[in-house]
């Protein structure tokens, strides 16, 4: 029976089959595609949720107005803090349950180390010449600011320059020169011979001793520089003084700024592994502390204190310097030795015309190289800076806020009011942190420090015990890198065309401006013992002397990423500290994730940078969650009504042959079996489980096989299920009810004047069938709709970090895979209703023809009926659909409300062509139909 029935309705039967096929296949490759999408979006999540540290503890009112509304984090933010921790509490904090590591940074201070650029300048040298002075004019150039250099010189010549010492042992020079003497530059020689360097370089005032007449030698002590500035290029001015044969080189003299912090060794190993980066000496250990030298053993004959400390080899800062080489005019050669070797060396100089000859470029980075050759610096000054403030605009972007210039005090010693050394010039641009001087009790020359008080305690002197390099530090997952600010720079470039041409399409790097937007990370580390001998007061105790300790980085013990256990392991730890100190500021940092930040440094200049994310990670997993299951719930319901409405209107298309044969006798659970669909749902399962697999190798998912044999038992138990109510219902209808023709006569009748209004009456007059066929459309249309609303939501709640870009890129297949199929499916379901109904009606509709309606006023009468019942269920499953959106919050439509709307709209036109193109089909197949055979069937 269920053979012969199949056989007979093969066009109904392969129908059913080729909707039961699409369906199962559909729900086991989407269903499998969202799961492996959230799999992946899950694995990549936990992949990438650990950074160096899963809990970051700042000082009190650490965290600015932007990461309270924002949660996002500058990445420069440690740059700005020092000191508002205490010891004791660091110590409580490592000693609590749960810390596995708790790796503090007491930021000190920045030191400026002196050092300089050499600068090659033999090709502009002249062959011919026995002395020459060649200038360099240089232009700085770093990040987005320009500022002009101090005049250098060279001085060449073929002669030997020689070493001699005055009578009275205080002065020694290696620059004499013999030259022609005049009557008037004789008191100025040693030895008979000139310093043909010391007056241009040590002393310009071009004063004689104590400004009378007497013979004047080489003052040992240089020239009083009070009341001139630091940033004075005159008095930056230097000149080298070589001899040799067509080679000479100019050294620009400058400074670095050292950001110097103290950290645990052993902790800071623990964290980040930096013992293993160390390139050359040795790793500071817990037992290095600071030590006292007596003063046979110093060189300054005095008690001296150091401090042990590393130093990085990489420059973290960056400049480059461009430089016009001009050859001077010197007049008489054999006179030079006697002009550079008198105080009116530097008026000379000066007013020598030059002839530019050429141009040189070199990097400042070769200056700070040359620092990592030295064992010990001075500590006779530190300075601190403060925090970058930001402002929204308009426009909702984020402004920096400019700071005053920096005063001339900043850069000039307590003690003698004399500026200090190698101040670099970027410090005159703009201004965005406060800069504050702490100035040491200087004791150098002095023999004993008693009575001499600059508020500090006298400077120790930095004693490098190692290098290293950063470069060689273990990484952490790039997608959730929580700052690294103790060895890496932030990461800034041009958000605009503008801005990127102003930095020649580089980074925005850190400079040597201690105002900057950018700082340094620390560059040099030493001990927490080593705090106190550069941080002490004589005086009133400063917050470094009090809570040295800027910020505490931990690892809790038993995290693995941000699963379950991981997170509750994380908020205990975090719960515990925040109890204890209510006024510290204690973040979650496991799962965060480098998030772009557009900030406007001036009104021409914006850039990029990566700040911090909070928290991204649980944000992603919460909203896959909730993505997958509406994603799963919104497919199933679409397959099972796209079969439903299929195998009812498979039934209804069997009205007659029920009724027959329960006038026949058959009782109602013979009508009920469902032998039928079971074989039709076997054979369309076993065609979709070949079609599974070749579509899942084709989109690349993992375990084909497996999933390609699911369609199988989900299309024998869709079919069947689909089937259930349909075939219930056909056990409900009377014999008389199920012979009764689907279309019977009304009571009242209606003039229609053209073939739109017969068609709208069509669709009033049978509205059972009219909703029937809309169902479907209104269902694809209401899943799209919610399906794209909830992709917009999840990336929106996603976007904006590294790690959650990440996720959305891949989760982009299966999400327009799930719109798309909704789509297809609730139109594939209105057109197979459509189908039948026309079959129903193929007698109307000879009749129609039979009285003179031509085909294509019949084929414009379907047209209409199909484009008004797609329109009704399109327009009906948008408001379904933005209803449901609704229905899971309000929230989920914030900022997507138009495109939402926009986009249904565009689904149901989408839904309507389609009808409208499917129902060309059965126009087509009924006008080759006579009407007298149709008339005859009916």
């Amino acid at each position: 029976m269920i053979l012969d029935q199949l056989r007979r309705r093969r066009g109904r039967a392969l129908a059913l089959a080729a909707g039961i096929l699409v369906a199962a296949t559909s729900f086991t490759l989407l269903t499998a595609t969202v799961s492996t999408s959230r799999a992946t979006t899950v694995g990549e999540v936990r992949r990438n949720a650990r950074s160096a540290y899963d809990v970051l503890v700042r000082p009190p009112g650490s965290q600015t107005a932007v990461e309270e509304q924002s949660g996002r984090v500058a990445p420069n933010f440690l740059s700005g803090t020092f000191g508002g921790i205490t010891m004791d509490q660091y110590r409580r904090i490592r000693d609590m349950t749960g810390v596995d590591v708790a790796a503090p940074v007491a930021n000190i201070g920045y030191l400026v180390v002196g050092s300089s650029v050499t600068v090659d300048v033999s090709r502009f040298l002249d062959s011919g010449a026995s002395r020459q002075i060649l200038r360099l004019s240089p232009t700085l150039t770093a990040g987005l600011g320009t500022q002009r250099m101090s005049d250098q010189y060279v001085y060449l010549t073929r002669r030997a320059l020689t070493s001699a010492e005055s009578s009275d042992g205080l002065f020694s020079s290696d620059t004499l020169e013999a030259g022609r003497t005049a009557k008037n530059t004789r008191q100025y020689q040693l030895k008979g011979k000139y310093d043909v360097c010391f007056y241009f370089n040590w002393d310009k005032t071009e004063r004689t001793r104590f400004n009378t007449e007497l013979p004047l030698k080489p003052n040992p002590i240089a020239e009083d520089l009070s009341g001139k500035s630091a940033f004075d290029r005159d008095l930056h001015s230097m000149m080298n003084c070589q001899s040799g044969q067509d080679k000479a080189t100019i050294d620009v003299w400058t400074g670095y700024p050292v950001l110097l912090s103290a950290v645990d060794p052993v902790a800071e190993d623990q964290l980040v592994g930096l013992g293993g980066a160390v390139t050359s000496g040795r790793m500071l250990t817990e037992k290095d502390r600071p030590w006292v030298l007596s003063s046979k053993k110093s060189v300054h004959g005095q008690r001296d204190a150091y401090i042990p400390a590393m130093l990085s080899s990489n420059p973290l800062t960056a400049g480059t310097l461009k430089a016009t080489v001009e050859r001077l005019d010197i007049g008489d050669p054999d006179k030079l030795p006697s002009e550079l070797g008198n105080p009116t060396a530097h008026s000379f100089v000066r007013g020598l015309h030059g002839t530019p000859v050429g141009q040189v470029r070199a990097d400042l980075s070769q200056g700070y190289r040359k620092t990592l050759g030295e064992n010990s610096f001075n500590t006779d000054a530190y300075w601190t800076v403060g925090p970058v403030s930001y402002r929204t605009t308009s426009g909702g972007e984020l402004a920096v806020e400019a700071q005053p210039p920096q005063k001339p005090s900043l850069w000039v010693t307590n003690s003698s009011e004399q500026p200090f050394p190698y101040v670099p010039e970027e410090n005159q641009g703009e201004q965005y942190r406060k800069v504050t001087k702490h100035a040491a009790t200087e004791c150098i020359g002095r023999g004993i420090c008693d009575g001499v008080d600059s508020g500090r305690l006298p400077n120790p002197f930095v004693h490098l015990v190692g290098r290293y390099d950063t470069g060689k530090l273990a990484g952490f997952a790039p997608l959730s890198d929580a700052p690294l600010e103790t060895y890496q720079p932030p990461q800034v470039t041009g958000a605009d065309a503008a801005t990127r041409t102003a930095l020649g399409n580089q980074p925005l790097k850190p400079d040597r401006n201690l105002g900057g937007y950018l700082s340094p990370p620390p560059t040099m580390l030493t001990t927490m013992d080593s705090i106190t001998a550069l941080t002490k007061s004589r005086r009133i105790p400063s917050l470094q002397d009090k809570a040295p300790v800027s910020a505490i980085r931990i690892r809790v013990a038993g995290v693995s990423g941000v699963d379950t256990a991981s997170r509750a392991r994380v908020n205990a730890v975090a719960g515990r500290i925040q109890a204890a100190y209510p006024g510290l500021q204690v973040d979650v940092t496991v799962g965060s994730s480098p998030a772009p930040q557009t900030v406007a440094l001036s009104a021409s200049a914006q850039v990029k940078e990566r700040w911090v994310a909070k928290g991204v990670a649980l944000r992603i997993l919460k909203a896959v969650d909730t993505k997958s299951a509406v994603l799963f719930v919104l497919v199933l319901v679409v397959c099972a009504l796209f079969l439903g409405q299929a195998a009812l209107a498979s039934v209804r298309s069997r009205r007659t042959e029920i009724g027959t044969l329960r006038c026949l006798g058959w009782s109602s659970g013979e009508i009920l079996r469902l032998g039928e669909l079971a074989v039709i749902g076997l054979v369309a399962g076993t065609a979709g489980t070949v079609v599974a697999y070749v579509l899942g190798q084709v989109l690349g998912q993992p375990h084909t096989v497996v999933k390609a044999l699911l369609v199988l038992p989900v299309a024998l138990l869709l079919a069947v299920a689909a089937g259930l109510v349909p075939a219930w219902r056909a056990t409900r209808l009377g014999p008389m009810e199920a012979v009764r023709p689907a279309v019977t006569a009304v009571g009242h009748t209606h003039s229609v004047g053209s073939v739109a209004g017969l068609a709208l009456l069509n669709l009033l007059r049978v509205r059972g069938r009219t909703v029937l066929g809309a169902a479907g459309l209104a269902l694809g249309v209401a899943g799209f709709t919610m399906l794209l609303a909830t992709t917009l939501a999840f990336r929106g709640e996603v976007a904006g970090s590294l790690l959650g870009n990440a996720v959305v890129a891949q989760a982009r297949e299966a999400d327009y895979l799930s719109v798309a199929l909704s789509l297809v499916l609730g139109a594939a379901g209105a057109i197979d209703v459509l189908v039948i109904s026309q079959r129903e009606r193929a007698a109307d509709l000879a009749v129609l023809r039979a009285t003179g309606w031509t085909h294509r006023e019949l084929a414009l009468l379907t047209l209409y009926e199909g484009i008004g019942l797609a329109l009704m269920g399109g327009l009906a499953g948008a408001v379904a659909g933005l209803a449901g959106v609704l229905s899971l919050g309000q929230g989920v439509l914030h900022g997507h409300l138009l495109a939402v709307t926009g986009a249904a709209l565009l689904a149901t036109l989408t839904a309507t062509a389609l009808v409208s193109a499917a129902l060309m089909v059965p126009i087509r197949a009924l006008s080759r139909i006579a009407p007298v055979h149709l008339l005859a069937v009916e």
